[in-house]
């Protein structure tokens, strides 16, 4: 699942830059690039609304590719190295836990430093 979406995110992103770059700017006509106007090169309504809406499909498809990558990204992850604890070694069999104390028995004393 991680594979295909992020083969898909970046088949949005090289698309999106395509069609950025062929708007037109301040003073060009995309029509300008092919040799003709613009109204002949996308149909009467001209290369704007249609690149437009394209630019915004394909930024919907970018953001929702992006969101499902991180949750997938985060989600892979098996924890933190604190949730694990700390491992457990075996002790030498010459010090041995003491016993616990028998029932009315005082506690024993803590050892000196």
């Amino acid at each position: 699942m991680y594979s295909i979406i992020l083969s898909v995110h970046v088949v949005v992103c090289i698309a999106m830059t395509i069609v950025v770059l062929l708007q037109q700017g301040k003073g060009a006509d995309i029509g300008a690039v092919f040799g003709g106007s613009s109204q002949t090169v996308f149909g009467s309504s001209g290369a704007g609304n249609f690149l437009t809406r394209l630019t915004a499909g394909l930024a919907v498809v970018f953001f929702l590719t992006s969101i499902s990558l991180a949750y997938f990204s985060n989600a892979r992850i098996g924890g933190s190295i604190f949730d694990k604890g700390v491992p457990v070694t075996s002790l030498p069999a010459s010090k041995a836990p003491a016993a616990p104390p028998l029932p009315g028995s005082s506690p024993p004393a803590p050892p000196a430093q």
